[in-house]
């Protein structure tokens, strides 16, 4: 087999190359290992930055997120028994939108099918091959059957745990990363969400988030141990927490349960020879700055624009200084999740003195304009361009 772009992962980044590829007349194959069914239905983050939405929209992925997506226009913070609100939109002109990347990801899947043009899930043994080199190629097996793949590009688009990362020589590639010392204890439940805009709690016991997948399922975290034993948070202790620390919640059934662990890291360079990597197989946030598929859709925006340049006769200059360009937002972005991190979970069981320094932190936040200005233009999304 032959094609342009050989697209390991269908997640939101390889489908979403795949399609904007699609638009600009340039063929490409892309190969899953898991099932259609497990890559629908997979919760994760659900929080789009203002350029997200208007990129999916630019690409024709748009018409549900906008008919389901819940606009926000701000979000709370909560400590010392009190709240305060962070005009998103006042201070930006820019919003977020709620919608679940499950529910990106059915968009983008449909949208693949409607051009006919190759998806394989379930594939085992991928390989990448001779990425040093003008043709590269992929290779899997289906149903029992080998196949070959011959590519002018590669596109790792894989997640933290694919193949693509390791394809690149030990020696070429630099890793960065941090391991924070709690985790979150997220539920789904059948319950109306407290707020209709998201709300940060910081708490002597530890960090919670309530946020929401729709008008009537709420999407609640708690700060806890990355070991932590789900055995020990019944119902009863998880609903008892979240009241503690967020003030009261609405109750409901709990229909989803898992502890995320929290971990930043970078890996440099993304291109090596004539594979690119793109979304989480490149970098991971901490979810607290909720940037992680954003980041992703922004990766595949400049690599998209690279490849189609390459493709119609203008040369490689785009693709060459493709991973600079990525890694000077992704670094932003990371400095940004890494400080709302930092300054809303307890890291501490015994230092009194940390916590205060935090509480100033955000006491100065929320009364300061230019501070407030400052987080609400990272929150929405900085620029493209910068």
């Amino acid at each position: 087999m032959r094609t342009q772009v050989g697209i390991i992962g269908a997640g939101p980044a390889g489908l979403l190359l795949a399609h904007l590829l699609h638009l600009a007349g340039i063929d490409s194959v892309v190969i899953e290992v898991k099932s259609r069914g497990y890559i629908e239905g997979r919760i994760r983050a659900g929080l789009l930055e203002q350029g997200s939405v208007d990129t999916l929209t630019e690409a024709g992925l748009g018409a549900r997120l906008h008919r389901e997506g819940l606009g926000h226009d701000g979000l709370e913070l909560r400590f010392d028994n009190a709240s305060h609100r962070i005009d998103l939109h006042g201070l930006t002109g820019k919003r977020v939108t709620i919608y679940g990347q499950q529910e990106a990801v059915k968009d983008m899947v449909a949208a693949r099918l409607e051009t006919a043009r190759p998806l394989h899930f379930e594939v085992e043994d991928a390989a990448i091959h001779d990425i040093e080199m003008d043709r590269p190629r992929l290779t899997w097996t289906k149903d029992g059957t080998r196949h070959e793949l011959h590519c002018d590009v590669i596109a790792g688009c894989d997640g933290f745990h694919g193949i693509s990362r390791a394809a690149i020589p030990a020696e070429v590639l630099r890793v960065y990363e941090r391991v924070y010392p709690f985790a979150w204890l997220g539920i789904l439940a059948e319950a109306k969400p407290i707020s209709h805009e998201l709300i940060y709690a910081r708490h002597a016991e530890g960090f919670a988030l309530a946020t929401m997948r729709s008008n009537s399922v709420s999407r609640l975290y708690l700060q806890c141990a990355p070991e932590e034993d789900l055995g020990q948070w019944p119902d009863t202790r998880i609903w008892e927490a979240l009241h503690a620390r967020l003030g009261g919640v609405n109750e409901g059934p709990i229909i989803q349960r898992g502890v995320t662990g929290m971990r930043s890291f970078v890996a440099e360079p993304m291109r090596h020879g004539r594979l690119f990597l793109a979304g989480d197989a490149a970098h991971i946030v901490p979810p607290t700055g909720a940037k992680g598929m954003n980041l992703a859709i922004a990766d595949v925006r400049v690599l998209a624009r690279a490849l189609t340049a390459f493709f119609r006769g203008e040369g490689p200059g785009l693709m060459d200084r493709y991973s600079e360009t990525c890694l000077k937002r992704i670094w932003k972005v990371q400095r940004f999740s890494w400080w709302m991190t930092a300054m809303l979970h307890r890291f501490s069981d015994s230092d009194p003195f940390e916590h205060r320094v935090q509480v100033a932190e955000l006491d100065y936040l929320v009364h300061s304009q230019a501070a407030r200005t400052a987080l609400a233009e990272q929150y929405v999304g900085l620029p493209y361009d910068q």
